[in-house]
């Protein structure tokens, strides 16, 4: 795989040059006349490099997290690797199957790339559904350089909901420009760990993987400044006023415009743990729930509800409206308010 640095020549075209920095499937060439040109990276054939490899091109460790312990031996010469382009910060988390054949019973490498001439100090944490953080990874990356955090079992991923990466970036033994520190937080689709067109070509690794950007040209990517806990609080005491404590409202206003119901379909609002749960499983609770709702409001005329399902692949919003298609014809529905919502809910009224 060609990296910046290398000197190319285009397979289905005429020219070449440096490949000068890499965005994605994409190589930008400086021509002689100091031109850049945007070339995928497949159609370029490496000739020649005007630089030693770079470190994070060597295999990366195998063991789970291993933490990178620096002597100041091992820092002056990591030092002289430092390249004109690694002054920026270019940081990249994936999710690396160990065996790619076998997804649906492999392990998962949890692997960061430090594609810049800083030390960080990284810490890795992970969230279920306790809404509390796990301290999996804590220790210095070293510049240039691709390392395992962790290693996920099969039977942990679907307890993994969120990520978060917290950084420090410096250097050792000389004078640099000062990076904020930083968290960056990732959702994490569990259901993808089990695809195999959810995995794909990056640059950093040699198979396909579940890649997230965290730090792009000195730009964190997500940057968190909020605590995600109180958020939820927040909503929650939004809704308690339109409605009882429960979130699967069972009251019968009796209001000639009642109230509106929301219910909230996610997955880890209806039940304590999806350990264990299949997405099948997944989707019959939902429907449950919302068949429970639908049947004691079905002769409320006028009663409006709203039910949460999330964006996502659309696979909840489809059998919800299937159902009411097929068992609530006279009910009308449509996609809920987008400023209160989001694109993930639908307003059903009954008749």
């Amino acid at each position: 795989m060609a990296k910046v640095g290398d000197i190319v020549r285009f397979l289905n075209d005429v020219g070449g040059g440096k490949i000068v920095r890499i965005d994605n499937q994409y190589a930008y060439v400086e021509d002689s006349d100091g031109f850049e040109q945007p070339v995928l990276l497949k159609e370029c054939v490496v000739v020649g490099s005007d630089q030693p490899a770079r470190p994070k091109e060597a295999p990366k460790a195998n063991t789970a997290a291993t933490e990178v312990v620096l002597s100041p031996a091992s820092s002056k010469a990591t030092a002289n690797d430092e390249t004109p382009e690694g002054d920026s910060l270019n940081i990249v988390f994936a999710f690396e199957p160990i065996d790619i054949k076998r997804l649906s019973s492999t392990s998962f490498d949890a692997v960061l790339v430090n594609d810049s001439n800083y030390f960080l100090l990284v810490v890795y944490s992970t969230r279920g559904d306790s809404r509390r953080w796990t301290t999996r990874y804590a220790g210095i990356v070293e510049p240039n350089y691709q390392i395992t955090l962790d290693t996920l079992d099969r039977d942990s991923i679907p307890g993994l909901e969120r990520f978060s990466i917290q950084y420090v970036a410096f250097k050792r033994d000389k004078e640099y420009k000062l990076k904020a520190p930083m968290a960056v937080e990732y959702p994490v689709d569990n259901t993808k760990f089990f695809r195999l067109h959810c995995f794909h070509d990056n640059p950093y690794f040699e198979t396909p993987v579940i890649a997230f950007d965290i730090v792009k040209n000195d730009r964190p990517v997500r940057p968190v400044f909020i605590d995600a806990d109180r958020l939820q609080e927040a909503m929650n005491e939004k809704r308690q006023p339109a409605q009882p404590q429960a979130n699967r409202a069972t009251s019968k206003p009796n209001q000639s415009q009642p109230d509106i119901i929301e219910v909230d379909l996610h997955i880890n609002q209806l039940v304590d743990t999806v350990a264990g749960l299949t997405r099948f499983d997944m989707l019959q609770c939902q429907l449950k729930e919302f068949r429970r709702v639908m049947e004691e409001n079905r002769n409320h005329r006028g009663q409006r509800i709203v039910f949460i399902h999330g964006k996502g692949e659309g696979v909840l919003r489809k059998a919800i409206t299937d159902e009411l298609s097929r068992r609530y014809p006279r009910c009308d529905y449509r996609d809920a308010s987008f400023q209160e919502y989001g694109f993930g809910a639908t307003m059903v009224t009954i008749h």
